[in-house]
């Protein structure tokens, strides 16, 4: 045998000694993350990104490198401790596996990370505030729905003292976002790594939407018949079209649930949750709302 045949053979690797193919991992930030905590806290300002979103990312203006959470919001309201919930809200990725939890999944574990944070360091008499993006308004409703009815005490204290939710772009009767990711997956040939569950809900005439309406509207209206403190909601629609679509993702009618207040951002569906500065129309706008419900919180229990 050549001396250089014998080389050849002993360099090259053999199926065994390959390296199984992978699949490019997609990272991101999941869980509750502190923003912000004073320590004369009076209320939990919970934040929720949606689709494609971060927990970070989701809230930082272009060129930033801390969200405004962060940076602007405390200086509104100082004695909100500030929180942002992170999860995997891909619907559709052309370099990696997205995953499969649904909406009831991402609502338990928001759920579930709430709860165990607040009794974890004896603050779960604060009232809480929901800040919810695109998807995260689904989840959050759906995360209301479950502790409401939980025989939990701790998961049930979510619901009896949340006070307020400030929906931004929330599908509360579909959105248009289902139809463009469903293209995006065709346009690219990989139709398997679109997470159908999730596109499914997002659709008009989703069954799994209407419940989580449903429910989430009998939840509010039980509220009231029982004499419990309301939850105050304010709904934030995109006023521009998504560049590369030419269409808004979540129209108003969409976005908006009648019988409650209602305000437009001159943004896009991605960055209507993207505020530079104080002076910000939108950013005026949400804590406008924000600093409201504060004002208007009974004090907390010592």
């Amino acid at each position: 045998m050549p001396r250089w045949f014998s080389l050849y053979i002993k360099n090259t690797p053999r199926d065994g000694d390959l390296p199984p193919p992978t699949t490019p991992k997609k990272t991101f930030s999941s869980g509750l993350r502190t923003l912000y905590y004073p320590e004369d806290a009076i209320v939990d300002i919970v934040f929720v990104h949606g689709l494609t979103g971060d927990r970070d990312r989701t809230w930082t203006a272009l060129g930033a490198t801390t969200p405004w959470p962060e940076t602007l919001l405390p200086k509104k309201i100082p004695q909100a401790r500030i929180l942002a919930f992170g999860y995997d809200a891909y619907v559709a990725d052309w370099r990696a596996m997205v995953s499969n939890n649904r909406i009831g999944n991402h609502a338990r574990n928001l759920l579930a990370a709430l709860a165990t944070y607040r009794e974890g360091d004896y603050t779960n008499k604060l009232p809480i505030i929901f800040v919810a993006h695109s998807l995260g308004g689904l989840v959050c409703e759906d995360a209301l729905i479950s502790s409401r009815n939980s025989a939990e005490a701790h998961l049930h204290n979510i619901f009896d003292y949340t006070r307020g939710i400030a929906f931004l772009g929330t599908p509360h009767s579909g959105s248009g976002f289902a139809r463009w990711a469903e293209q995006l997956a065709k346009l690219i040939g990989l139709i398997k790594q679109t997470n159908s569950q999730i596109l499914e809900i997002l659709r008009t005439d989703s069954e799994v939407l209407a419940r989580i309406q449903a429910d989430f509207h009998m939840m509010l209206r039980a509220r009231i018949k029982n004499g419990s403190q309301q939850i105050a909601i304010t709904c934030f629609f995109e006023e521009l079209p998504l560049p590369g679509i030419g269409e808004v993702v979540v129209p108003m009618h969409s976005a908006i649930i009648p019988a409650y207040m209602s305000i437009g951002i001159h943004s896009n569906h991605m960055t209507m949750t993207k505020f530079e500065t104080e002076d910000d129309p939108g950013f005026i706008s949400v804590t406008g709302e924000l600093q409201r419900w504060v004002k208007e919180l009974k004090p907390p229990p010592p």
